[in-house]
């Protein structure tokens, strides 16, 4: 029994705000925006959506590309760092309650921009254990609610938006997720953080008027370390795999920065045509970017049946993962 990939979807909220309308809230441009991100625009959810609707939305989708009934779905996961509420109840239960299904176990995952893979590993494990049959895996973020847009290094990078998927199971390994890596390291914790919210800091006037509640990024290190990390958890797992870049349909990375996705794919030599890139339509949406970027692909036709995809995020914690994922969607 192997776990497979049945299916793919997105939701992305109608308004964009571009790289101009960034140009009238902070000392920034166009031209210094794409050159050291690639971003041009980013997707922001209207006042009354929140990332339960976002997601709820990408699940329809994937539910029906499925081709199963709600009912059907055993668990649902979902990864994000902006959750409707902080503590309780989770974002996966909301997402239940929507959808109308009941009775499942349902349940939110911290783990930044790779809360997706780190979702899909628990979904490998559930379904060739045997324990579950279907399980929806979602990456959803409003991240426009905890962005500062006073701070003129974060707020161009970050947008909202939603991607699900429907993971199944299949006796055929060529139609299975092959094999996924995630891992962490803690003591970088402080490069990319919300400092405020939390019991360490918990809400006050002072973390309001100190704007402690949103997102802070020491970017250049980030930057260094990511592609560090990225480029070696690559070639681990294609080794691991007996796989090289020749094998791999697609590569689709987390969209979190154009010349980070260069600098991994110029290391490890993949082909431009195969590598996946939606970070200037929708810049950083953390754990719903790999999701969003597959969801670009599969309705532009350059996703098929039995392709081969490589995924590789890296995100806050810090934390990273990779995975080798045959895709066996319709």
């Amino acid at each position: 029994m192997y776990a497979s990939f049945l299916s793919i979807g997105a939701y992305v909220p109608k308004k964009c705000l571009t790289n101009n309308d960034l140009e009238k809230m902070v000392d920034t441009s166009d031209e210094w925006i794409v050159q050291r991100t690639g971003i041009k625009n980013r997707h922001i959810a209207d006042d009354d959506e929140v990332t339960s609707d976002l997601a709820y939305k990408a699940s329809e989708v994937a539910i029906s590309r499925a081709g199963i009934k709600k009912e059907e779905i055993d668990v649902i996961i979902c990864a994000t760092i902006s959750p409707d509420y902080l503590c309780m109840p989770s974002t996966a239960c909301i997402i239940a309650d929507k959808l109308g299904i009941k009775n499942i176990p349902a349940f939110d995952i911290s783990a930044a921009c790779s809360g997706f893979v780190y979702g899909l590993n628990m979904a490998k494990a559930f379904i060739e254990s045997k324990i579950y049959k279907n399980i929806l895996v979602i990456g959803a973020e409003k991240l426009s609610a905890i962005t500062d847009y006073t701070d003129r290094g974060t707020c161009i990078l970050f947008g909202d938006g939603a991607g699900a998927a429907i993971i199944g199971s299949t006796d055929d390994k060529s139609k299975s997720i092959l094999d996924i890596h995630i891992s962490s390291d803690g003591k970088y914790g402080d490069l990319l953080i919300t400092p405020a919210g939390g019991v360490k800091n918990p809400s006050s006037l002072e973390t309001v008027e100190n704007r402690l509640s949103f997102m802070k990024m020491k970017g250049n290190d980030v930057f260094k370390i990511a592609v560090r990390t990225l480029t070696k958890d690559v070639k681990d797992i294609l080794a691991k795999n007996s796989l090289t870049g020749d094998d791999i349909d697609l590569f689709i990375p987390h969209q979190a920065n154009y010349r980070i996705i260069e600098s991994v794919r110029n290391k490890l030599k993949f082909d431009p045509n195969k590598t996946v890139l939606t970070v200037q339509k929708y810049g950083n949406t953390s754990a719903a970017s790999i999701p969003m970027a597959m969801n670009d692909w599969y309705e532009k036709g350059k996703l098929k049946n039995g392709n081969l995809m490589l995924l590789d995020t890296f995100g806050g914690g810090f934390t990273w993962g990779s995975g080798l994922v045959y895709f066996n969607g319709k």
